[in-house]
């Protein structure tokens, strides 16, 4: 296994849409990941084992000091190799390339160790609150 990182590289909205929902546990949806990064975040990262997507992250940011990871993902086969590491590794070099100060993450609790413990992250006060018509993280939909 050859992993290669590159940033704001281009991807096919189907290969992205099949590592989220694998990832994150739902049906491909055939949503436009391009439009909604290329016009939305900093950039991206995607993590490749030769021609296949074998990871992600996306990079969201203020337009000022601060970046904001998001959605990384892992193609099940590839977990626990070091992809995810390289991913962030990758998406914090990038914002302090782009003048970012400060690179923001939350997650779920079973995530901790890697953000915590593997990547660097240190434990912050944040604060959340569900918007009208979305159930609080944990709570299922009304």
């Amino acid at each position: 296994m050859t992993i290669t990182y590159s940033w704001r590289t281009p991807f096919d909205n189907t290969e992205l849409d099949a590592l989220h929902a694998v990832g994150f546990g739902y049906e491909p949806s055939g949503h436009d990941w391009w439009a909604q990064v290329s016009r939305h975040s900093l950039g991206w990262v995607c993590a490749r084992d030769g021609a296949r997507l074998a990871g992600f992250v996306n990079v969201a940011w203020d337009g000022g000091g601060h970046a904001f990871l998001l959605d990384t993902v892992v193609a099940a086969d590839q977990r626990h190799r070091g992809v995810g590491t390289g991913l962030v590794a990758e998406a914090a070099r990038q914002a302090a390339a782009a003048g970012c100060e400060w690179l923001h993450v939350d997650f779920e609790p079973h995530l901790r160790g890697f953000y915590f413990d593997t990547c660097g992250f240190r434990p912050t006060d944040a604060g959340l609150i569900p918007l009208p018509g979305r159930p609080a993280p944990g709570q299922p939909a009304v």
